[in-house]
């Protein structure tokens, strides 16, 4: 199986979609995007427009090599068209909180911005936009290419353990 050079992670918040980015980077070469940093600007709370957001999604997704990664469904969509391969990071609702939690606060969040943060991580799965389990995995079933969904940490550290480095078959 190839995932090629231009690789999409989705999944909730706290799925491991940044730690697996990281992971993959030295072997594909390109840049590592998350989409938090073009969805936010300085601080959480603070929205860059959409369209322009997109419009910065596609222009990387216009590069040879890259790796983008988020939970806003809307954005990674805008670099499907281009992507060679898709991981969905499935992991249950314990594993999502679990990792928030030990992350804590991100971009100076405060407590009652981190707490409603983490409530709205764990309505992931009720809601029903491009930013919830409905709206990845209908861009899951939708995405036509070399695609792979995991469901536990056990998983991905199986997929990572095996992969090549920069060069090797696994992404050519």
């Amino acid at each position: 199986m190839t995932l090629g050079p231009r690789i999409v992670i989705i999944g909730n918040s706290g799925s491991g979609k940044s730690t697996l980015a990281k992971l993959l980077e030295p072997r594909i070469g390109g840049e590592r995007v998350d989409l938090d940093h073009i969805h936010w600007l300085d601080r959480v709370g603070n929205k860059r427009d959409e369209t322009e957001a997109k419009a910065m999604v596609a222009a990387i997704a216009s590069r040879p090599n890259w790796i983008i990664e988020g939970v806003y469904g809307w954005l990674a969509e805008a670099a499907l068209s281009r992507a060679s391969g898709l991981i969905w990071l499935d992991m249950s609702p314990a594993v999502c909180r679990e990792s928030l939690v030990l992350r804590g606060p991100w971009r100076g969040a405060g407590a009652d911005e981190h707490a409603a943060f983490l409530a709205w991580a764990d309505a992931y799965w009720d809601r029903t936009t491009s930013t919830s389990f409905v709206g990845h995995a209908a861009l899951f079933d939708g995405f036509l290419k070399t695609k792979m969904r995991f469901e536990h940490r056990a998983s991905v550290a199986e997929f990572t353990a095996v992969l090549p480095c920069a060069g090797g078959a696994a992404f050519e």
